[in-house]
């Protein structure tokens, strides 16, 4: 008699189950939507490249300085798209599914595949921090152009949240660090012994 109600008990729940587990796809459309903003920097990189080719006899970019700010402009795109692309496929794997049609594919990036959440994490702020990098260097360059008008509160401020991304990775750096050395030693704690003796299941959550 007690059987039947174990058993229905035991199908509502794997159904529960199943149902949250499927709540992963929702993540589905937000990464896909960050496919569109990847086009979007893809269209203003080459928008900012032609006004560059176009204008590079003129007075604008006479300068070696403006040149040199216009060039860095690219760069800073140009890592604003390798993050965007990290993220998606980075978050997609970790969060959603794994993409399987790249498994055996000439190029699949060497870090596809590896990135965990907290790798995930170093890169992003790595990426910040190269970004807010060369929006620093830009506005450095335009220090020595008489032309340009520099908001030194401005600088001020991007030089305090400059620091504030390269305190933040190094923060993140050493809680990886400390976590993986973590598990290394609560894995040798838990090991078999020297005579091969069955150790006791180790549960990473139990210290």
């Amino acid at each position: 008699m007690s059987a039947a109600p174990q058993g229905r008990g035991e199908k509502i729940e794997q159904r529960l189950e199943s149902g949250l587990f499927a709540t992963r796809w929702l993540l589905a459309p937000i990464y896909f939507g960050l496919v569109l903003g990847l086009a979007i920097v893809v269209f203003k990189f080459f928008e900012q490249l032609w006004k560059l080719l176009t204008h590079l006899g003129e007075p604008e970019f006479a300068e070696a300085d403006s040149l040199m700010v216009a060039i860095l402009t690219l760069v800073d795109m140009a890592l604003l798209a390798n993050l965007i692309l990290i993220v998606i496929f980075a978050g997609y794997e970790n969060f959603v599914s794994r993409m399987s049609v790249a498994d055996d594919h000439v190029d699949k990036p060497a870090w596809m595949g590896h990135v965990d959440f907290s790798g995930l994490k170093i890169k992003l702020i790595g990426s910040l921090v190269a970004i807010s990098a060369i929006l620093l260097l830009k506005d450095f360059v335009n220090i020595g152009n008489k032309e340009v008008t520099v908001d030194y509160t401005a600088v001020r401020w991007q030089i305090g949240i400059h620091l504030t991304f390269v305190f933040s990775g190094l923060i993140f750096a050493i809680m990886d660090y400390w976590g993986a050395k973590r598990l290394k030693v609560l894995a040798e704690l838990h090991a078999p012994d020297v005579e091969g003796s069955a150790a006791e299941p180790f549960d990473p959550h139990a210290a």
